[in-house]
């Protein structure tokens, strides 16, 4: 399970804290932090999912979820 975040989005957040809370294992790359040819491609990686380039973009197998959504969250990691 990939995310791709802004360090500095409240949505962001919420959706690690959210996603720790559950004992849910995630990759979560703030795409802001990086500089140079590694943001290009989190930023190449991001389109790939979310064309509108929002955050969190959160990758579970082949679902794609944009923006902190609990509920579409806990169906995708079936999580009661």
């Amino acid at each position: 399970m990939k995310i791709f975040t802004l360090s500095t989005c409240s949505h962001c957040k919420a959706t690690k804290k959210f996603l720790s809370d559950c004992n849910v294992t995630f990759d979560a790359t703030d795409v802001d932090l990086l500089e140079g040819d590694k943001k290009q491609l989190a930023i190449n990686e991001v389109i790939k999912y979310n064309p509108n380039r929002s955050f969190p973009t959160i990758v579970i197998g082949d679902k794609v979820i944009v923006g902190f959504n609990e509920k579409a969250l806990r169906e995708a990691l079936e999580i009661k």
